[in-house]
């Protein structure tokens, strides 16, 4: 094994050998692949934390000392669940850490490769391993992977106050540039994207604003957004209301406690495309008007179109029917009237919530008597995000003033868009369940429980656990002319490759290509954009049957990334993007035994070359030598 990757990593650095004496210097890289360096922020939950206490642990064998993993190791998590859980659990109000255990992110790459390293939980727990083996297999240095790990549990605001943790990564930008001498290229995933963006409003405080644009020039080339809820995620609802284990040996009551103490479970709540929220200085010049400070100004589509653009109503949830507790809140009073008007008394009232009425907090005023986390919800709400100085991320992203955008994420899985929720009759923190769920599945909505949804469905679906819609709003940043093609995941010779040139695009509408998918096909599409904003481009992948959480593991996705930023480093490409004219193995892995012809597959670019240690016949498959001319294809 070890022979293969060293074979494919000297057969890429030759071809960097030989182009970069060849290059002619432009660009940002010039033609130096040395100056290449990669910024990695992970998602919600994919970053260790260790523990930084001493904690003795009663009935169990097995301690907390400082250092120990705390997110993630499954054996502690069996044998000692309660200590477990002090050193994960933070103060709901004010995020400080259990008074007998805290908790605090690794650091490096090894902190974001395996969350539970072992030989059978750290592949089950592996997230960036692979991409990382690939910068590795690639040839790539080690101090030019950088991973910047955080506690995914804390507020964006408190990530600063108690991590510095906006101040560290901009230093790293900073170090890199001066250690590489060329900009960084960031790798966001899932709630990382969100992470990103808070830097990028927060260091615009940082920076003088004749400068910022000229920072982000110099220290960032290109910004790759994998996976990103830029509307929020559905199952955040989920995991607030009734608990979600994530596949733990947890109640999901017992999760619902613990995901509630955390004030980032909140970051990630859907919200409205069409409501904005005012920042920090204009309510501090223009103060509350007289009718009362309001949190969203919506436009005028939102009330005249259903559900804020989601595909149906995020919550639906009964409550009982007395009216104690609404008066406060004449909104959600009226609407249990209206429910009511024609219902005998005494029965449960049904309420919808649209996801601008769960960003505001309305959706926790209703059930604040029934649910005691109601009032803790609020209050983080309102203080981490309503009421943050640097940005309410509650809010529609528009294109950040990178030069290079991709945004990348899957589509075509079945995905979570709403519940149904009901009193259980226990005691909290089980005291909701969820008594059906819709789906989104390829362009139609349907229930668990097979009953008829009301709903707009997309022209797709999501990636399992983040809704097409929210992925989808990157779509926005494209400009008015999109080229879009269409072509087979897997290597392919370009004969079903489908193409659109200088596509139509209207703000805030969807882009759907008029092209076919054969149903046994994987596919991949791109939208492409570098006429819009002088020199500046953008561009959305979209990955037929990509699980959110295993795309970064994704070999399509990796080689779609590694293409584009070997055509960005070369100023001889012929064009703003790679070619996408045809597709071949990059790697010996990717070369296979075809057990039909008895020949390895791909016969173009592989063949048959046994080394000692090989133990199956595709092993001994590789590429041919001729590997550098289909590397040179793709400038």
């Amino acid at each position: 094994m070890k022979a293969r990757m060293t074979t494919g990593a000297a057969a890429l650095l030759l071809v960097l050998v030989l182009l970069h004496g060849s290059a002619a210097s432009g660009g940002d890289f010039g033609g130096d692949y040395s100056k290449l360096s990669g910024i990695i922020i992970p998602g919600y939950a994919s970053t260790q934390l260790r523990a930084w206490s001493v904690l003795d642990c009663p009935y169990s064998p097995l301690d907390f000392n400082p250092l120990d993993l705390v997110w993630l190791d499954t054996t502690k998590l069996l044998s000692a669940v309660n200590c477990w859980l002090k050193c994960m659990w933070l103060d709901p109000y004010n995020q400080t850490d259990h008074p007998e255990c805290k908790s605090r992110p690794d650091g490096g790459l090894s902190a974001i490769t395996e969350l539970d390293p072992g030989y059978i939980t750290g592949p089950l727990s592996s997230v960036w391993k692979e991409w990382i083996k690939w910068c590795i297999e690639f040839g790539i240095e080690a101090n030019a992977i950088i991973a910047v790990p955080y506690d995914w549990r804390l507020s964006p605001s408190m990530l600063e106050e108690r991590d510095l943790y906006f101040h560290k990564l901009k230093l790293t930008f900073e170090t890199t540039l001066k250690l590489h001498g060329g900009p960084s290229i960031v790798y966001g995933h899932s709630m990382g994207n969100q992470v990103f963006r808070y830097f990028l409003e927060w260091l615009k405080l940082e920076i003088a604003p004749k400068h910022y644009i000229q920072w982000l020039d110099e220290h960032i080339h290109a910004y790759f957004a994998v996976g990103s809820p830029l509307l929020g995620s559905i199952q955040t609802v989920k995991a607030t209301l009734s608990g979600d284990t994530f596949g733990l040996p947890v109640s999901e009551g017992t999760a619902r406690l613990l995901i509630n103490s955390f004030a980032s479970s909140l970051w990630m709540l859907p919200f409205s495309k069409y409501c904005r929220a005012d920042n920090a200085y204009r309510r501090h010049f223009y103060g509350e008007s007289r009718h009362g400070y309001q949190i969203y100004h919506c436009e005028d589509e939102e009330f005249r179109s259903n559900f804020s653009g989601f595909p149906t109503n995020i919550i639906n949830i009964e409550i009982p029917s007395t009216r104690a507790g609404f008066d406060a809140y004449p909104s959600v009073a009226e609407v249990a009237e209206t429910n009511l008007s024609n219902a005998e008394c005494g029965l449960p009232t049904q309420l919808s919530f649209s996801a601008r009425e769960i960003a505001d907090g309305t959706v926790f005023k209703a059930i604040e008597d029934y649910d005691p986390d109601s009032k803790r919800l609020l209050y983080q709400l309102k203080k981490s995000y309503h009421d943050d100085p640097i940005l309410n991320p509650l809010t529609p992203w528009d294109r950040p003033p990178i030069k290079n955008i991709f945004c990348i994420y899957g589509i075509d899985m079945k995905t979570e868009v709403g519940y149904y929720f009901a009193p259980s009759g226990k005691p909290y923190p089980d005291n909701w369940i969820i008594t059906d769920v819709i789906f989104e599945d390829e362009g139609s909505l349907f229930s668990r429980s097979g009953d008829l949804v009301e709903g707009n469905p997309g022209a797709t679906s999501g990636d399992e656990t983040v809704p097409y819609h929210s992925l989808s709003w990157c779509k926005n940043w494209l400009g008015s002319q999109v080229n879009i093609t269409r072509a087979p995941q897997s290597e392919h010779d370009g004969s079903d490759i489908q193409v659109e040139f200088n596509v139509e695009h209207h703000e805030g509408e969807d882009i759907v290509p008029n092209m076919t998918k054969s149903p046994r096909v994987k596919y991949i599409t791109y939208y492409e954009d570098s006429k819009s904003i002088t020199g500046k481009r953008t561009a959305v992948w979209e990955i037929d049957k990509a699980n959110h959480r295993n795309i970064v593991r994704s070999p399509v996705l990796m080689r779609e990334v590694w293409l584009q930023m070997w055509h960005d480093i070369h100023s001889d490409a012929q064009s703003s993007f790679v070619t996408k004219a045809k597709r071949g193995p990059l790697r010996d892995e990717d070369c296979y035994w075809d057990y039909g012809k008895a020949r390895c597959g791909l016969a173009e670019y592989c063949e048959y070359r046994y080394l000692f240690g090989d133990v199956h016949l595709g092993q001994s498959c590789r590429l041919k030598i001729s590997s550098v001319d289909l590397l040179l294809h793709y400038l």
